[in-house]
């Protein structure tokens, strides 16, 4: 298995106060997705000038107290790299679930300790 992207992620109930910093911080807005998996998640990427990426997961109608730091990581091998994990014992906050769309396949892996890993597989066409 190869990651091929590995970065932090924020999410949040409220993207303005983040965004707000981030590009007070030199970063700015890729892309943004809405409508990710089930729940309705919206995704934002964001890129520094130094070439950092930032990812902002916007969570509306899931219970989150605060927000919640993790990392995304991008992989060649999703079941490869899922398996690892929860050998390690993370939890799919999705059950046995994935976030299957037409580009990627995503799942957000919680850690025994507490954080987070958004394990993402891009598919090419």
């Amino acid at each position: 298995m190869k990651i091929t992207t590995f970065n932090p992620q924020i999410v949040t109930k409220d993207p303005e106060p983040v965004l707000k910093t981030f590009e007070a911080l030199g970063f700015e807005k890729r892309h943004e997705l809405k409508g990710i998996g089930e729940k309705e998640v919206t995704g934002i990427r964001m890129k520094s000038p130094d070439g950092f990426y930032l990812d902002i997961s916007v969570v509306g109608d899931i219970p989150v107290a605060h927000d919640l730091v993790g990392i995304r990581m991008n992989v060649d091998d999703f079941e490869e790299a899922y398996n690892l994990l929860i050998s390690q014992g993370f939890k799919n906050v999705y059950g046995d679930k994935t976030v299957d769309l037409k580009k990627s396949r995503s799942a957000m892996l919680i850690s025994p300790t507490g954080y987070g890993i958004n394990l993402v597989k891009h598919i090419k066409e």
